[in-house]
Formats: structure tokens, C-alpha cells, sequence
């Protein structure tokens, strides 16, 4: 099984399997000298990891972080910083159920990778779902703790921040938007208005034993103009490949995305005047912060549809490996929404991109 890594200068390869005894990843291309420990990574870990309300996945993972290669320092130093070699990180998997999957060994749950796997490789891990897991995507949001601090070197602060905006159909009021409200309720909602009724909504699904899907969205802001390359290297690109490679990621859209099919081209154009310093001020972002596959230096602004979770208690139609009809019903721990742990897993896959991108356009253009 290849392609477990993305990125091109910054570049992440993941390994492990929800139910083996670790997962992790190793980072490389990240320059020297940049100051890193492991609680510089764990608090965006903490952020994605279960077992946080009852909203969530019950399985209880400290999802402890530990660097085994990469960084250095001694008594002349006052800090570790990394060297410029490849970085490794270990996340230990200690509270897998395995029982809890024996009676769909052989069985494949609808709207899930079980049958492709097996149909590809003649074997799958069903345990969690093995390497099909969104177990692997604690991962990905350790290597966007690495290149956060890639992008601050390079740029000063860039702001990366992502919100669930709809649960099911119930979507919140974007005019109660507010980034602080994020952290403050189970959900990454930025509009506290929505919280009641995406609890009741959701605590219904999940005593029926169902799922439902969500968007998230993910803004950075303080990207500089003039990342990304025409015509086959556009950030825009890239980061829809990064988020559809989330596990349960169906849609991508970038700024106004399908809505710009219902814009004419006078609402569309992105009008732009002088600013007091000279550089452009654009009069709306209808784009997304990206042009031509380019960064226009506003913010950049992506969302992603997330399916329902595949693992339900309610019986399903499905077959079996010997081609057998049968249902199938899922037990173990689940997330009824996994939007709302996705918002991290977003956060860092933008990361990770506009890093790559970053010390690309500086091996290019100087």
C-alpha cells in the first residue's frame, strides 16, 4: 500500500492503524533551527482528541505526543530547535476495543471503505477500520503543529482558524459570527445562538444510534500574495486534494465556491482599489483569497462537506467476503457528527499546504 504521504518541500508521510499499538508520522523538510517540543504540538492534538463531550467519539486516547528525532539542543542552547532532518512523531494507541468489531470481521458497512479495501488489497483491517480509520488523522494535525511554525518564521503570524458552519440542515447565522465562540462549545461553533439546537438535534441522533454530515470552514489569515504556481501547482489545487485526503470528506469548495455559479460577474469580480500604502484593497473575496491559482494576500477561505459517520447502530443491508447477503449493525464507539473533530484536522491540513507552498515559493522566486 503506497501513497501515504503529501507535500512536495514539506512533505508528510503517516503510518499506523487505529487498533495497532501506535500511529504517528514523519515530517520532512522543515528547516533548521526552529524552535520545537512537544507541547508545541500537543495543543492542537488535545483539541482533536475524543472522548471530549458526549457529542463525540467515547474512545479515550491521551493522544500523548512524543518527538524521536529532529530537534536538538544542549547546555549552549536555551531552547530545542529542529536540526533540518526528518522529524518523528509518536502518538501510542492505548484504549482500543478490538471485541468490538468481531461480528463485522467478515462484513462490509454500507457508505464505508470496507469493500473497496478488501476488493483492492484481499485483506482489510477490520478493527476500527485499521489505516481507513480517521484515527490517522491525529497525524495530520501533529504535522500542522510543525508547520505553523514554519509559516511564522517565514511570515510573522499566520492565523489559521476553522468552525463547523452546519450540522445536518441546520446551519448557524454567519452574522453572529464570532471566533472566540469556537472554543468556548462542544461543537466549534462560532455562533452561540446554534448551540441548543444542534445539541437536542444531535443527542436525538445519537440515542437513535444514527449519524449525520457537517461543513467546516477554514480561514487563514496574513498569507502574503504570490504562493502557489500555474498551471498544474495552484494552491487552490492542493488544497482541495488535501481536504478531499480527510477521511469522510465528500465536497471542497474555495471562496464563494458552488455559489459562484448563482453570482453574475459584476457580484463576482473581486473590485480592487489603492490603499493607503500603496498595495491593493480588494472590495470583497469572492475568490477565496486564490486568483488564478495564486494567493492575493487575503484571506484564504475554504470549506469541506463531511459525510455521516458510516458506523451506525441501525441495521443495515449490506454482503458479506463470501458475497452473502446480510445487515450489519455497528457497535463501539463512534462519532454521531465527525465534523466537529474535523475542525482541527482542517486547520491543519491548511497548514500543512500553505507551508509546502511557502518554502516552495522561496526555492523559486527567493
Amino acid at each position: 500500500m503506497s501513497h501515504n504521504s503529501f507535500g512536495h518541500l514539506f512533505r508528510v508521510t503517516t503510518f499506523g492503524e487505529s487498533h495497532g499499538p501506535a500511529i504517528g508520522c514523519v515530517v520532512d523538510g522543515c528547516p533548521p533551527g526552529i524552535a520545537l517540543t512537544e507541547s508545541d504540538i500537543q495543543v492542537y492534538l488535545d483539541r482533536r482528541k475524543p472522548g471530549q463531550s458526549k457529542f463525540v467519539s467515547q474512545r479515550k486516547e491521551p493522544d500523548a505526543v512524543r518527538i524521536l528525532s529532529g530537534v536538538f539542543q544542549d547546555d549552549r542552547m536555551s531552547e530545542q530547535v529542529t536540526t533540518g532532518t526528518p522529524i518523528a512523531l509518536l502518538i501510542e494507541n492505548v484504549d482500543a476495543r478490538s471485541k468490538d468489531y468481531g461480528d463485522i470481521r467478515d462484513k462490509f458497512r454500507p457508505g464505508h471503505a470496507d469493500y473497496t479495501y478488501w476488493a483492492k488489497y484481499g485483506l482489510r483491517d477490520y478493527r476500527g477500520g485499521g489505516r481507513q480509520s480517521a484515527r490517522e488523522t491525529a497525524s495530520r494535525v501533529a504535522a500542522g503543529a510543525i508547520a505553523r511554525k514554519i509559516l511564522d518564521r517565514m511570515y510573522g503570524e499566520v492565523k489559521i482558524r476553522a468552525a463547523l458552519i452546519q450540522m445536518g440542515p441546520l446551519k448557524i447565522d454567519r452574522s453572529r459570527w464570532d471566533w472566540d465562540e469556537v472554543e468556548r462549545n462542544p461543537f466549534n461553533a462560532p455562533d452561540a445562538g446554534v448551540v441548543n439546537r444542534w445539541a437536542d438535534y444531535l443527542e436525538g441522533l445519537r440515542k437513535a444510534g444514527s449519524s449525520i454530515g457537517a461543513i467546516v470552514e477554514v480561514v487563514a489569515e496574513g498569507v502574503p500574495v504570490g504562493l502557489g504556481a500555474p498551471i498544474y501547482g495552484k494552491l487552490d489545487a492542493d488544497l482541495a486534494s488535501a481536504f478531499m485526503s480527510i477521511n469522510a470528506v465528500k465536497g471542497v469548495e474555495i471562496g464563494a465556491g458552488m455559489g459562484a455559479a448563482e453570482l453574475t460577474g459584476e457580484e463576482n469580480a473581486d473590485e480592487m482599489r489603492r490603499g493607503k500604502d500603496g498595495k491593493p484593497v480588494f472590495l470583497s473575496n469572492q475568490a477565496g483569497g486564490i486568483l488564478g491559482g495564486i494567493s492575493t494576500g487575503q484571506p484564504i477561505v475554504a470549506r469541506f462537506s463531511v459525510k455521516p459517520t458510516s458506523s451506525i447502530l441501525t441495521p443495515r443491508k449490506s454482503i458479506d467476503d463470501a458475497g452473502n447477503d446480510t445487515e450489519i449493525a455497528t457497535k463501539g464507539r463512534h462519532d454521531p457528527c465527525v465534523g466537529i473533530r474535523a475542525v482541527p484536522i482542517g486547520e491543519a491540513m491548511m497548514a500543512c499546504v500553505l507551508a509546502d507552498q511557502a518554502l516552495r515559493q522561496r526555492a523559486q522566486m527567493g
